[in-house]
């Protein structure tokens, strides 16, 4: 096996999901979500496209109904015994062979929580589901009963952060080594996941946004590389990713001449991102954090060039993103505690202007306040 935790370690979020299950009154989960399996056990796969469980029961139990394929990936990457399998076929009903190992375990008419917010339970197998335990037990939406436990980052964990945020930081130097007048975006790209690649990265849970010109102002990727022009505007961000723990950077960079607006823009940006790391402190909630950031903006008078989220929680996360739960959004009750780790993204687009100003970093909370995980400084890239 290749286990990224030791095996006690995984034992004891596995028991603690166990506690949270007993506390929720149920009697096991379905797991969809494959941060969840990989949490739990070590298993590191994508074949979550297709339908995919692991059966945790609040005894302890697990099981993975899985295809052929992921045999040997689950034997190989976690600490699984119990691996079953479903057959390829026209007829093939793996929603229904999962009531049959259920009832095997004697769980008819048990309560069991199960991941419907996964990418790998689509609509169809949902209903799927659904249909294959209605009336064989209870199902309850649990989707994020583990997700609220993986939100706390152990010492381990966070040794993973800290080089996912070396290797971000890497990915900009190699951006500020090539962008450019006459530099395709294609090369800016090249060397960034170049940069991560051999440090030791990974692929990161989505791909890496870039932007210039009038598309800089896009929060999304698209098809299609441009050359950057003399004067210029370029939009990146990027993750530095570690065994699929994720550290997120974004900037805005200017080439040739730098309209007074934008820079105005990039000065309120900066003053809202330090107020936001100012505020996702213990004894205050993530709707505190956007808050702050919107105060900054608003005040500012750009209030309708801002979005209504600034950042979210990272960790270990799966394509196709790497956002985590929860998300700096206004009244998030979720409270701060240490050991979180945050992406925090000032995004002003001036849709009028044509222009963009985007400045963030992650930060890890602590017994105080937050602290920063990239090595550079947060000075606007410009050049002249």
């Amino acid at each position: 096996m290749a286990l990224h935790f030791s095996e006690q370690e995984l034992a004891s979020r596995r028991a603690r999901t166990c506690r949270a299950m007993a506390d929720a009154g149920l009697d096991g989960m379905l797991l969809f979500r494959q941060e969840s399996m990989f949490y739990l056990t070590g298993y590191d796969t994508f074949g979550y496209v297709f339908f995919q469980c692991v059966y945790l029961g609040a005894d302890g139990r697990l099981m993975l109904l899985t295809r052929s394929p992921d045999l040997r990936q689950a034997q190989n990457t976690s600490m699984i015994e119990d691996i079953r399998i479903w057959v390829d076929r026209p007829d093939a009903g793996p929603a229904e062979e999962l009531r049959n190992i259920l009832e095997e375990f004697g769980l008819k008419g048990s309560r069991l929580g199960v991941e419907y917010e996964a990418y790998g339970l689509t609509a169809r197998n949902g209903k799927r589901l659904d249909a294959a335990l209605d009336g064989f037990c209870a199902l309850e939406d649990a989707s994020e009963l583990i997700s609220k436990l993986r939100v706390i980052k152990s010492a381990a964990e966070i040794a993973y952060v800290r080089r996912a945020a070396e290797l971000a930081d890497d990915a900009l130097d190699a951006a500020i080594e090539v962008a450019g007048p006459g530099v395709s975006e294609s090369d800016v790209l090249a060397g960034m996941q170049g940069a991560v690649f051999k440090g030791g990265g990974d692929y990161p849970g989505n791909p890496f946004i870039i932007g210039s010109a009038e598309d800089a102002l896009l929060c999304r990727t698209k098809s299609g590389r441009r050359t950057l022009d003399k004067n210029d505007q370029l939009n990146l961000e990027w993750a530095g990713t570690y065994l699929h723990y994720h550290a997120a950077m974004f900037r805005t960079m200017v080439f040739g001449e730098l309209p007074d607006r934008q820079k105005k823009m990039y000065d309120v940006a900066h003053e809202a991102l330090l107020a936001v790391e100012e505020a996702l402190c213990p004894g205050n909630i993530v709707g505190d954090a956007f808050q702050a950031h919107a105060d900054v903006i608003d005040r500012a008078g750009m209030r309708e060039h801002r979005l209504n989220a600034c950042g979210y929680s990272l960790g270990t996360t799966f394509q196709p993103n790497w956002m985590d739960w929860p998300m700096l959004y206004a009244d998030n009750p979720v409270e701060i505690e240490p050991g979180m780790v945050y992406f925090c993204h000032m995004i002003i687009f001036d849709s009028d202007a044509q222009l963009a100003m985007c400045l963030g970093e992650t930060v890890l909370t602590t017994d105080s306040t937050a602290e920063r995980l990239s090595r550079h400084s947060l000075d606007l890239l410009h050049k002249g």
